[in-house]
């Protein structure tokens, strides 16, 4: 039997030759130690010139592609290619990963760059977006990401003189990026006229904003900020490829082929032209050249770096520039295949498609020789006298050359194909070819290459060939995979494989053969091995295949899937390996990488020595995990260890998955779900004890804790219990089996890891049961091992998913600090390194690892110990490289540093748990026995045997059996604490006696549970054979246990209490003696199992028996007879209830069947619904009937109710499901979906529920968990305000308190981003910008306008636009700068108005401008840097943050685009910005909140899952995010005093939030302790001290909660909603704001003190019907108002005097705007029915006027005398300014009134209105307005009017995008255009028309132009538009696409824009924001 292990010898590498620099750029630099840093395949090269050494890194797993330099020059980033790519970060000196960075990017990363400071790394990905990454590289941490661009993206750098600045540059694009939070944001660079629009190949950042940049065309762009300044044309003749800063100045190198240099100001120094050298391979090509092309360039002092598109790189001394040194040289373009070594001497042959054939000296590591080809090369081979070399050519030619000279010899084409393969005869006289032709031609070598012999046997190409050493025989592989053999030289096929037994062969090329069978993988029939080459004295093979995985095997290696050694490298497939002349090296060579690789062979007693040299990272392992045959010598698996390696925790249904499923069904059970619903049960219960252990499957789960007590877990609880007083305490923060536990360093803290689709790991104070942080995220499935490091500031966690994911956090931070795959065996333990906690240990099935962290991954070895055991337990011991572990056959192995020093034996089987001490160490194994060792596993100090014997006299409860086998072992007080697989807890004295302090049933189900009569005892049965009899009262132990023949699943005391029924697995039963457990009698009269049994209560004279086959059996106790059988059910019987006279029986089956049947012959009844109710049963555990409805789930379709048990007093039931839920409900249970309590303890299913005779314990089993479970019951009255840990029912009630339109607008309104408005007009036709236009006469005529000749007869063209009020000076505007804002967003947006500065400021937003108003001057200040509407605002209530604000915006989907929701956190004073948060809140945020200290902020989002998310916004990371709730939340807020603690209210919900490490848990608001509480919505939050919580209804009661119960009810502080309530924080008054109505003692303002019990109300006088609070704020003596008016006031609280300070329309859009004709006042008039006046300098609403209808339009007379407005019924009244008395009003339309304009000689009115028609009225005529004409004809709406300068036109915009033009007052509409280009216009307000075709821009397909003015000069017109911008633009601007200047801050539509006088402002009227905004007019110099 050959070995099957893999050889002992191994391969290192020692040089590569080549470099990457086709696809790359910028991948070559000089180290600090000026040592050349480059990459190839999948290498980092570190190459030493002086010494001419190399350094390799190999902890790529493929190609490279990308590599930065840190600014330190001596650690280096790669980047690679691949589905998953990761980021090396890595240290040029030791060739060691410092970090890996991974998970972010798919395909492959591009580009990488290091930050000036090296603190951070930016990458680029290959993904569909070009993902951008900056990484905090040493943590590992992604500090923010966005898609980078559309299209490839070829450089990026950092600003080196501007923190936190990139630049990105690719295909047709630049952009300046800017790094805020967690924001990346691009702004495009603008070519401008300056420069084409073309692709940027690279980039250098310089001082003062300055970037340069090279590009396609040879030029490079200089740009200042995002503009680009000038361009630097033909600096190279093509494109730029590379460039590279240093102190000197620039290099540059291009396509090509020259390198140039440039000073600091770019001014050019000098050019270094590489195609004039005499050393660049591509010189010996001559014509078919296409010269040289430069892919990277490095400039260091005075050497220069150069490495070429064609794997080569240049060294140049600057001084002595002509004469550049080649270092490197390889193959490049095309494959490289051949390969042939020199059968004397140390050279290599390696030809490739590149056409060029190359001799490398081995020893010198040197290219020695080349010469070029006609053709690509394919294949080589050398004489066996070393003169000859032949090559194989693609075209089917082969060449031979003298190796002296490379002068050809001979030229032979025989094939078309190409030649795959050529040998010599090892006698030298024949050449063997093999082509693609699938033949093998044989020519003498001697007759100058003539052909003699030809093998034709093939039907498939030419792969391998071999000869025989005496030279007459020829084997060959083809690529169907047969092996022939041919005899030589005549190439006649042997068929008689008789004659081939002896043959000898000179060489093994062949991958086909018994020989080499075991290179193929077990059960695969692939082809991917290209090449492997024997080694007959070392007798081991090499092979190369298609991953780039060079082998080591033993040879020969017969058997399939033989153990080998693999090392990594090339990157795709090796296309050739060969071993030198005389084994010293491997030669391989790569396809697609062109590189040629040489390993040095390291032969067995060598490799013994180097043991002490640390292996390289990747030296991949011998029996390395790829190779997969079972290997002969690992012993048998012990059933245990197999039984436990299968199990995979695996659940149909998560509890994770309810919520969804509760949705999916709520939605078909809604009509039930409306009735009114009986409450929960009054009483509750609380878990008391638990028997059970959980040592079946976990070990080392046991620990004593700080204080004495002892930790460990059973189910879904972890269990703290004091051993003096017996009783337990329990964590339930879990929600399913919890599978492993460890314990803090300090023993205060302990970590649980539970099962779970996403299954978090909670760390839990053992003294207060709370959790201290939840860590989740990262495993799937389950947690199966943990390990607190020695500092106790780290934990690791191992996951149960395929690859048994290892990750390493600092968990109290819930940070992930690593993670990496463990391994795809089963890993049973994790240790960290007590001495470095950067190193760990992993163990499990048939390894053990050692790993340490590197950046965000971890790099494991395997240990080194010759054949794999299985590891069940591991330790440190003394010092930092010692590791002990416990195998599965007993040994305890000892390893140093990996490297396994001895085994000895300890135990018989398995070693299962151990435990080091200061001097020494403890083990348990299945032996039963516990052994002390001394420190170095020398000695055996002691044995403790766990016996019954020894059982210290006292201790309770019972030792199954002698040995158990020891699951978990651990020290402390004086004693062994020893857990076994019988689920048994023991301590064992130092001196020997043993104490039993905790047991359970063994593994298997447990279904039976009974409760005796009138005794606190009850029995269990279970599937591990046992019956048990346990006490409930204090003592908590087991009395009794007998071992069944079989399983049970049921049992039963008889009414005396003296027998007890068992029914067994296997159709029998047996009554048994309910003391002694003795048999008294047994029956076996059925199959299947006995699912339940009953005795017939009073004398129990009958017992009811229940068989899984459907029967139930009735047995007469006395006579111990059958005497009946019921019969008719169909299906297997589930439960059985007998009634109070024992003479009916009740049976439910699986088949949800209710059944009755008479006893005791059995006899079927059949019983009404109404009669069962009245039926007095003995017992209840049915589950089925109307009294009973309500218990079965809403999602019953995926869980089952098991059990049932109604209480004596017949008022509770009690019921056990699938879930492991508990659940109570008040009895009967009559209509579905019963509300209850329920209680997590049990992981799943609950299998059995029984109250004790007097109902003051519940008992519940669990099946697959094993428990037992006491609950003691809480009645009623007793229930002071405990934790109760149940929660409330499925539904909510329907009621939610009343309705109110504001909330459900509010609720409902939907937010869309600016970008995706749509038109807010119903516009129809084709946009002005898209018309094709009609020549005029002159063009028709061939004149063209604007260029008459200079003297022409006709009159001057006169002015488009009266200008008179201006004066002389025409000067143009050059910018707009906000000025004022009247407006606040109160309608839909809350809590948004508050004090700055101790009162001096206030802050609020409106639109996308957050505002500060400073209460002495009435100056506004502006932050304006959100890009869409603000929807919440908080400030920051720290001292140590004053003045910082937090904005959240309206955003897209939650892609982390510029276009996502954002926060911004920024500083009110200065306005800068301090932290950018992109969010995943799809939608947009809602509310936002910092926490006490001020460090941490919470927001809200609009996404439909309504997440939430807490943030460092600092840092810009987020720190835990959760799903909210399924319907709207409104507010969310931190307690004052808490940065974990916080709460969130909403639509019929709230929700008490606690942030532990980085999760969040969360408890509904508990209603149940007050009668008749119901959920409300609920809409507003405030605090108190003592954990005191206020809610604000709808209905306008305010909840008081303690933690999360209720506990009052102010009924009416409002008689509506209580949309607002604030917290003071100085002394606690609370401010609530609400919807009311102002009556005396009332009003919507109230101050309450911190008990909410006093209050004092407050009225605004504000003159409206009902007052609507939406934001309080309390300052000094004041209070801050902003209502639904959008008014801010100012109430003082001691002489409750209001102020108004704010006002702004309350509904929009405001579509009416006129400026006074020589004033700056100027009047809106909006859709809430109002006209307002406002004043500009004194920054204030002067008046209103109340209209009582909506108002669509206004418009001064050019006196400023009157005022006409325009209604939108059609009405339009005329005010005279001075009184605001009406002068007259008329009502001629039906539809809006549109436009409204006086004539400039103030005799007409024109009324333009909806009903496409403007009406003239004559002024002269006095006020009773009669219509005098109307203009008719019109196409459309009428949008605006503007009359000419002398009264007699008037020109319209129409709806259908025409402009008109009429004759006024006669309305004849004037079509001659020659006649309209000569009216001059006293206004201009169109949007139509040839002047304006500018206007319009590209993207207006769903949106428009809405509104333009022209100013009074004439020379500019403001317009706005749909997306909500202000565009300033020359007039006139014919010119399609003017330039322009744009101003943000309104949202979506923008309804109008007007000058006022002078020019001196411009006022811009909002739709959505019903703001108006008024902006500054900068007019150009002189």
């Amino acid at each position: 039997m050959a070995d099957r292990t893999a050889p002992s010898c191994h391969l290192r590498l020692e040089w590569v030759y080549g470099y990457r620099g086709h696809q790359c750029r910028n991948n070559l630099y000089y180290t600090a130690a000026k040592e050349i840093v480059y990459f190839v395949a999948g290498v980092g090269v570190v190459y030493n010139t002086r010494e001419h050494k190399q350094k390799f890194y190999l902890g790529h797993n493929d190609d490279i592609i990308s590599l930065a330099l840190h600014p330190e020059r001596v650690l280096v980033a790669t980047g690679q290619v691949g589905k998953e790519p990761y980021i090396c970060v890595w240290d040029s000196y030791t060739v060691q990963t410092v970090s890996i960075l991974k998970d972010m990017h798919t395909h492959g990363i591009a580009c990488l760059a290091f930050d000036l400071e090296g603190q951070c790394l930016v990458s680029v990905g290959l993904d569909s977006k070009n993902t951008i990454c900056v990484w905090d590289w040493r943590r590992g941490k992604v500090l923010a990401a966005a898609p980078g661009h559309t299209d490839r993206i070829f450089d990026i750098s950092w600003d080196l003189y501007q923190p936190s600045k990139l630049v990105s540059c690719g295909v047709k694009h630049i952009k300046f990026w800017s790094l805020c939070g967690n924001a990346l944001t691009p702004k495009r660079g603008i070519f401008g006229k300056t420069g084409d629009l073309q692709t940027i190949l690279c980039l250098a950042c310089a001082k003062d904003e300055i970037t340069y940049s090279g590009a396609l065309n040879g030029d490079i762009y200089v740009w200042k900020g995002i503009n680009l300044l000038r361009t630097i044309q033909g600096a190279h003749g093509s494109g730029i490829f590379s460039m590279n800063a240093c102190e000197e100045g620039f290099a540059t190198g291009g396509r090509d082929g020259c390198v140039r240099l440039w000073d600091l100001n770019f001014k050019p120094i000098t050019v270094i032209d590489l195609r004039e050298t005499d050393q660049g391979y591509k010189v010996a090509r001559g014509e078919n050249s296409r010269g040289l092309s430069v892919r990277s360039v490095c400039w260091r002092g005075d050497h220069i770096l150069v490495g070429t598109q064609d794997s080569e790189i240049f060294e140049v001394v600057v001084h002595d520039r002509n004469k550049p040194f080649l270092i490197m040289q390889g193959h490049c373009e095309g494959e490289l295949w051949a390969l042939a070594v020199h059968p004397t001497k140390p050279l290599a042959m390696t030809g490739s498609d590149d056409r060029s054939v190359r001799i490398w000296s081995l020893i010198d590591h040197a290219l020695i020789a080349r010469c070029n080809m006609e053709e690509p090369i394919r294949c080589a081979a050398v004489s066996t006298d070393g003169i000859h070399l032949a090559l194989g050519m693609k075209d089917g030619s082969f060449t031979v050359l003298r190796v002296r000279d490379m002068t050809e010899v001979v030229h032979v084409k025989d094939r078309k194909e190409a030649i795959h393969e050529l040998k010599y005869s090892p006698d030298g006289g024949h050449l063997a070819v093999g082509s693609n032709d699938n033949s093998v031609d044989i020519y003498g070598v001697v007759q100058r290459y003539k052909k003699v012999g030809e093998c034709i046997g093939s039907n498939s190409f030419i792969t391998h060939m071999d000869w025989s050493t005496d030279s007459k025989y020829l084997q060959t592989n083809d690529g169907s995979g047969r092996r022939l053999f041919y005899r030589m030289p005549s190439g006649k096929e042997v068929t008689n494989r008789e004659e081939l037994k002896l043959v000898q062969w000179a060489s093994w090329t062949c991958v086909l053969g018994p020989e080499v069978n075991g290179i193929w993988p077990k059960y695969s029939d692939i082809n991917d091995i290209n090449s492997v080459d024997g080694n007959f004295n070392n007798q081991v093979l090499v092979t190369a295949d298609d991953y780039g995985l060079v082998k080591l095997f033993r040879y020969p290696c017969i058997k399939k899937g033989a153990k080998f050694k693999k090392y990594l490298g090339h990157s795709a497939h090796i296309t050739n390996v060969r071993w030198s002349h005389d084994y010293q090296w491997v030669i391989t060579i790569g396809g697609a990488d062109h590189s040629v690789f040489q390993w040095k062979f390291v032969p067995e007693r060598k490799s013994k020595e180097a043991l002490h040299i640390a292996p390289q990272e990747t030296l991949a392992d011998s029996n390395s995990e790829e190779s997969d045959s079972d290997q002969s010598d690992v012993p048998e698996m012990d059933s245990e260890i197999e039984q436990e390696t299968q199990l995979t925790y695996r659940r149909q249904v998560y509890k994770e998955d309810l919520p969804q499923l509760k949705e999916q069904c709520k939605g078909k059970h809604r009509a039930t779900a409306m009735k009114k619903k009986e409450h929960a049960p009054g009483s509750g219960i609380k878990l008391h004890f638990i028997h059970g252990y959980r040592g079946y499957d976990c070990r080392s789960n046991l620990f004593y804790t700080q204080t004495g007590e002892i930790v460990y877990h059973v189910a879904a609880v972890g269990v703290v219990y004091n051993r003096q007083q017996n009783t337990q305490r329990f964590y339930m923060g879990h929600d399913d089996d919890i599978l492993c536990l460890a314990i803090h360093p300090l023993k205060d803290f302990v970590a649980t890891g539970q099962v779970g689709r996403d299954s978090s790991v909670h760390i839990w104070d053992t003294e207060t049961l709370k959790a201290m942080s939840v860590l989740k995220g990262f495993h799937q499935l389950g947690v199966c091992t943990l390990d607190f490091s020695a500092d106790g500031k780290r934990l690791a966690s191992v996951g149960l998913d395929d690859n048994h994911t290892i990750v390493l956090w600092d968990w109290r931070k819930g940070e992930k600090l690593s993670a990496m795959r463990g391994s795809k065996d089963k890993i049973f333990i994790v240790k960290i390194n007590p001495y470095l906690p950067d190193k760990l240990i992993t163990a499990g099935v048939k390894h053990m690892k050692f790993w340490h962290k590197a950046g965000g991954g971890l790099i494991g070895r395997k240990g080194n110990m010759g054949k794999t055991e299985t590891m069940m337990c591991a330790g440190y011991g003394w010092s930092e490289e010692m590791v002990f572990s416990g195998t599965c056959t007993g040994d305890i192995c000892i390893w140093r540093d990996m490297f396994l020093m001895k085994t000895v034996k300890a135990h018989d089987g398995p070693v299962f748990s151990m435990h080091a001490l200061e001097k020494g160490f403890v083990t348990g194994g299945k032996d039963g026995i516990v052994a002390l060792w001394d420190d170095t596993f020398e000695r055996c100090l002691k044995t403790y045997a766990i016996k019954r014997a020894v059982l210290a006299p006292g201790s309770k409860g019972l030792l199954l059996e002698d040995n158990p086998s020891i699951r978990a072992i651990s020290l402390g007080h004086g004693h062994i604490l020893v857990g076994t697989k019988n689920g048994e807890i023991l301590e064992v004295d130092k001196s020997g006696p043993i104490t039993l302090l905790v047991q359970g049933h063994m593994e298997g189900e447990v279904w039976g549970l009974a409760t005796h009569p009138h005794l606190p005892l009850c029995a269990t049965v279970s599937d591990d054979k046992t019956l048990r009899i346990w006490d409930l009262s204090p003592s908590h132990c087991m009395l009794a246990v007998r071992k069944l023949r079989k399983g049970g699943r049921c049992c039963c005391f008889s009414p005396d209490g003296k027998a007890l029924a068992v029914g067994l697995n296997d159709g029998s039963f047996i009554i048994v003696n309910a003391d002694t457990l003795e048999d008294l009698v047994s029956f076996h009269h059925r199959k299947d199992i006995i699912s339940d049994i009953r005795f017939s209560p009073g004398t129990g004279k009958y017992l009811a028996v229940a068989s899984g086959d459907s029967f139930v059996d009735i047995y007469n106790v006395m006579s111990s007879k059958r005497v009946g059988v019921c019969k008719g059910c169909l299906n297997y019987i589930t439960h059985l209830d007998w009634d109070k006279r024992g003479k009916l029986l009740q049976v439910n089956t699986a088949a949800k069947e209710q059944f009755f049947f008479e006893a005791p012959r059995g006899k079927r009844q059949t019983i009404p619904a109404t009669e069962v109710e009245k039926v007095d049963w003995s017992t209840w555990t049915c589950v089925l009937g109307t009294s009973v409805e309500g218990v079965w789930p809403v999602i019953s379709e995926v869980t089952e109710v098991t059990a049932a048990c109604l209480s004596h007093d017949k008022k509770v039931l009690a019921t056990g499901d699938d879930l492991g839920y508990v659940k109570l409900f008040r009895y009967p249970v009559k209509g579905k979906y019963a509300k209850f309590k329920r209680y997590v303890a049990h992981s799943t299913h609950v299998t059995n529920v029984r109250w004790t005779h007097d109902d003051s314990l519940l008992v519940t089993v669990g099946g697959g968990d094993t428990c037992l479970m006491i609950w003691a019951h809480e009645p009623e009255g007793l229930r002071e305000f405990k934790q109760c840990d149940s929660e409330e029912s499925d539904f909510e009630s329907e009621d939610d308190g009343g309705y109110d339109s504001d909330v459900t607008r509010e609720n409902e309104i939907n937010y869309t981003i600016k970008a995706l408005s749509t038109n807010i007009r119903p516009m129809t036709g084709v946009k002005p910008h898209l018309q094709l236009k009609e020549p005029s006469v002159d063009e028709r005529q061939g004149v063209v306008r604007g260029s008459r000749p200079p003297v022409s007869r006709a009159l001057p063209q006169p002015e488009k636009l009266q200008t008179n009020n201006v004066g002389k000076k025409k000067r143009p505007i050059e910018d707009l700068v906000l000025e004022l804002v009247f407006g606040y967003r109160g309608s839909d947006c809350r809590n948004n108005v508050h004090y700055l500065n101790e009162g001096a400021d206030i802050i609020y937003h409106t639109a996308s401008v957050g505002i500060v108003l400073n209460l002495t001057t009435s100056c506004q200040s502006f932050y304006v840097e959100h890009s869409d509407d603000i929807l919440c605002l908080t400030i920051n209530q720290h001292p140590k943050f004053p003045n910082v604000v937090a904005t959240g915006q309206v955003g897209d989907n939650g892609d982390m685009s510029a276009t996502s929701p954002s926060i911004h956190v920024w500083d009110a004073m200065t306005k800068q910005t301090l932290s950018v948060l992109r969010c995943f809140h799809s939608g947009g945020v809602c509310s936002v909140s910092f926490s006490a200290t001020g460090k941490l902020l919470l927001s809200v989002g609009l996404d439909p899952e309504h997440t939430v998310t807490i943030w460092k916004w600092q840092e810009g990371a987020k720190v835990a995010s959760r799903i909210g709730h399924t319907q709207r939340i409104f507010v969310a807020e931190f307690r004052p005093d808490s940065d974990t603690h916080f709460v969130s209210v909403g639509i019929k919900h709230v929700r008490f939030w606690t942030l532990a490490g980085r999760a969040l848990l969360s408890k509904k608001g508990v209603l149940s302790s007050i009668e008749d509480a119901r959920m409300q919505t609920m809409l507003s939050v405030a605090f108190g001290a003592n954990n005191l919580t206020f809610t604000g209804t709808i209905s306008g009661d305010v909840c008081v909660w303690k933690e999360h119960m209720l506990v009052r009810i102010v009924a009416k502080a409002h008689t509506g909603p209580v949309f607002t309530m604030y917290t003071t924080l100085r002394d606690g008054l609370i401010v609530t704001g609400g919807k009311e109505r102002p009556s005396k003692d009332g009003g919507a303002l109230k101050l309450w003190d911190q008990e909410l019990k006093r209050c004092r109300a407050f009225r605004l006088e504000t003159g409206q019907i009902i007052d609507c609070v939406r934001s309080v704020c309390r300052g000094k003596g004041k209070i801050l108002v902003g209502t639904r008016n959008a008014e801010i006031i100012e109430v003082g609280e001691k002489n409750a005097a209001c102020n108004i300070l704010v006002n702004g329309h309350m509904d929009g859009p405001i579509w009416g705007l006129g400026t006074h004709p020589s004033r700056d006042v100027f009047l809106s008039a909006a859709e809430d029915g109002t006209v307002r006046l406002w004043d500009i300098p004194e920054k204030k609403m002067l008046n209103k006027v109340n209209l009582g209808h909506p108002a669509q339009t206004i418009s001064y007379s050019p006196e400023g005398d009157m005022v006409a407005i325009g209604m939108k019924n059609g009405e339009f009244i005329i005010l005279l300014v001075a009184s605001l008395k009406i002068w007259g009003k008329k009502r001629d339309r039906r539809s809006p009134i549109q436009d409204i304009r006086f004539s400039p000689n103030s005799r007409f009115l024109a009324v333009g209105s909806t009903e496409s028609a403007v009406d003239f009225y004559d002024l002269t005529l006095g006020p009773q307005l009669n219509r005098i004409n109307c203009c008719r004809d019109i196409p459309s709406f009428v949008m605006q009017m503007d009359f000419s300068a002398d009264s007699s036109y008037i020109q319209l915009s129409t709806g259908s995008y025409k402009r008109l033009v009429y004759e006024v007052p006669s309305g004849k509409q004037i079509t001659e255009q020659t006649h309209i280009d000569r009216i001059t216009w006293a206004t201009w307000t169109s949007v139509l028309g040839d002047e304006v075709v500018g206007i319009w821009s590209r993207n207006t397909d769903k949106a428009d132009v809405i509104c333009a003015c022209v100013s009074h000069s004439g020379l500019n017109i403001v317009t706005g538009d749909d997306f909500g911008m202000v565009k300033l633009f020359d007039f006139p601007c014919p010119e399609k696409f003017a330039k322009h200047k744009r101003f943000l801050g309104h949202s979506a539509h923008l309804t109008n824009v007007r000058f006022t006088n002078g020019d001196r402002f411009v006022v811009s009227a909002g739709g959505d924001d019903r703001s108006l905004f008024v902006w500054r007019c900068v007019h150009a110099p002189h």
